[in-house]
């Protein structure tokens, strides 16, 4: 039996789509019941589904054996896990945003709102630039609005939320979209399935 991890939401009803293709299907997962754990016993798979920023947690602790994250959780939390194939779904990207008036001044200290800490301490050390991370949980775009901050660091999808808000994309950090990762044991141990699992993303995505 293999263990998938797959992140709630309309994310992870693609992935699933994906895996059922690959020929790892369970039917009752598109059963309208609020149930989180399902499994197939004839193809050996069980899926669970949990919030997309757990699924590296999951897999990395190995209550499940490969699972779906977000470039964007891999990075903030540096998961140790073996990271298998850019699924190339869930596509945005990290971005720096601010008020459409802003201009850095070099002269302070940048104050930077968001949830990724990790992934903006990272950026603007490589940018020698002197920040004040203030970390927030939701919510992110009326930092600078209301004076909390200068500039947030954010996943932007299509910029809407920004736009509406009255912010604008002023750096692109890095592009993100869905990785299939492994629990590093799990690959020793069942890395014959696993590999056909990965071959067969593969070439959905090279489709």
């Amino acid at each position: 039996m293999i263990n998938v991890a797959l992140p709630k939401g309309r994310l992870g009803e693609k992935v699933y789509d994906m895996f059922e293709k690959a020929g790892f299907p369970c039917p009752s997962i598109k059963e309208n019941n609020r149930k989180l754990i399902f499994e197939n016993e004839e193809v050996g798979v069980r899926y669970f589904w949990v919030k997309p920023s757990d699924v590296a947690i999951y897999v990395e602790r190995g209550a499940a054996d490969i699972g779906v994250a977000g470039k964007d959780i891999l990075l903030e939390y540096n998961p140790d896990v073996y990271e298998l194939l850019d699924l190339k779904i869930g596509k945005c990207r990290m971005a720096v945003a601010a008020k459409k008036d802003f201009r850095d001044n070099t002269d302070r200290t940048l104050r930077v709102a968001t949830k990724f800490s990790n992934i903006a301490a990272k950026y603007y050390a490589e940018k020698c630039r002197d920040i004040d991370i203030i970390h927030l949980n939701g919510s992110i775009e009326i930092a600078p609005i209301l004076g909390l901050s200068d500039v947030i660091v954010d996943i932007v999808e299509t910029g809407k939320t920004l736009i509406e808000n009255d912010l604008i994309p002023f750096e692109t950090i890095i592009p993100i979209s869905a990785r299939l990762i492994a629990n590093k044991s799990s690959y020793q141990f069942k890395k014959e399935t696993i590999e056909a699992v990965r071959h067969s993303l593969g070439e959905q995505v090279s489709e």
